[in-house]
């Protein structure tokens, strides 16, 4: 499933890869998807395979490949505030990249079948907030995830800004998918094999645009066997924030901007940040396969016959490059947390700084 990009040595390659490829499009999403590694989705055992275009299951654990991660992200054209629903949240991995773009303010909410998976969602989303270089980075909008059958959401539930299925919907319930959208909202699901983007642009209006061929598992139909009686699902109330949390917000925010004008005046003085790690560029072939998989195949979106002359070619050309950067004897330096440590230097008592830094281990 996917293999429309090479695999990648590290998260931040995969991130190249796609790039390159004209699935990652936008800057915004390409910090989500840099933000978070893939790897840390996997179970420890099956973490080679991470930086694969490739989707993995294991049980009722899925991630769909990464150039389906990006065409959905890139579709959803999500903005800071907004209120999003993902039907079939999974691992959490979509969910918490969407979070970051959302912002403190935005609405965060999944709904999933197995409360296995519910589990694993949550403690994976856990070692993020706890560990992660990247999340004092962002304001983040946290998921919440709930158990249940996502035909069966109750029907006075809140209406959302961008809802994503990540299962085949069945042309039967296009209607029902589409009521869950707000006048203006995106909704982004595989519809008849075709990964399709729908807009809602008036209470009884619609622009539908297809993006990718697709096929997922389709949507899991309700049993009602054992009680007769439809489980509506209930999702989370939009809670109002406490004024703690708002506090917490806006110093967060405000250490954060004397951090860049601090950056600024450095760099106005003849400073210059150190050079990034040279990556090994190189060209990738844009394929056209079709992957079939555990009923599931993806196909790619951009095809280059001339990349079948110029690849053999465009190896050579980057070829001394890559001997005189040598990168695997380069390594990057590790990254600063400028938040981390300012909030530690603050004249403050340590149980403010840990609140402030979300009481996390780094």
């Amino acid at each position: 499933m996917g293999g429309a990009v090479s695999a990648g040595e590290d998260n931040d390659e995969l991130i190249d890869n796609l790039k390159e490829a004209q699935y990652i499009r936008t800057e915004l999403v390409e910090q989500a998807f840099r933000a978070i590694d893939r790897a840390d989705y996997y179970l420890e055992e099956f973490k080679d395979n991470a930086y694969k275009d490739l989707a993995w299951k294991h049980g009722n654990i899925h991630l769909s490949a990464p150039c389906i991660y990006s065409e959905v992200m890139e579709a959803l054209d999500l903005q800071p505030g907004l209120s999003f629903l993902n039907l079939g949240s999974g691992t959490g991995y979509l969910s918490s990249m969407v979070g970051l773009i959302l912002g403190p303010f935005g609405v965060n909410h999944g709904v999933e079948l197995h409360s296995d998976v519910i589990e694993y969602a949550k403690q994976k989303l856990d070692f993020f907030i706890k560990t992660s270089d990247s999340f004092d980075k962002f304001e983040f909008c946290e998921p919440s995830f709930v158990i249940g059958n996502c035909l069966e959401i109750s029907p006075d539930c809140t209406q959302y800004d961008r809802v994503y299925c990540g299962a085949g919907v069945q042309k039967e319930h296009e209607d029902y998918m589409k009521n869950l959208l707000k006048v203006g909202g995106i909704l982004v699901m595989p519809l008849e094999e075709k990964l399709t983007k729908i807009t809602r642009t008036g209470p009884s209006a619609w622009e539908t645009k297809k993006i990718l061929a697709v096929s997922f598992a389709p949507l899991i139909q309700p049993n009602h066997a054992d009680s007769g009686k439809s489980r509506l699902v209930h999702l989370p109330p939009v809670a109002v924030r406490s004024l703690q949390d708002l506090a917490r917000i806006a110093i967060r925010g405000t250490i954060k901007k004397i951090i860049h004008q601090e950056a600024l005046s450095r760099a106005g003085n003849g400073l210059k940040n150190p050079p990034r790690f040279k990556r090994r560029r190189v060209r990738r072939r844009r394929m056209e396969t079709i992957v079939f998989l555990d009923k599931e195949v993806f196909a790619s979106r951009i095809s280059n016959p001339s990349d079948d002359n110029n690849n053999s070619e465009d190896m050579e050309d980057e070829r001394p490059e890559e001997e005189e950067t040598k990168p695997s004897e380069l390594k990057p330096d590790p990254p600063v947390n400028f938040l981390r440590e300012k909030v530690l230097s603050l004249p403050l008592p340590d149980p403010l700084k840990y609140y402030l830094l979300y009481y996390r281990e780094k």
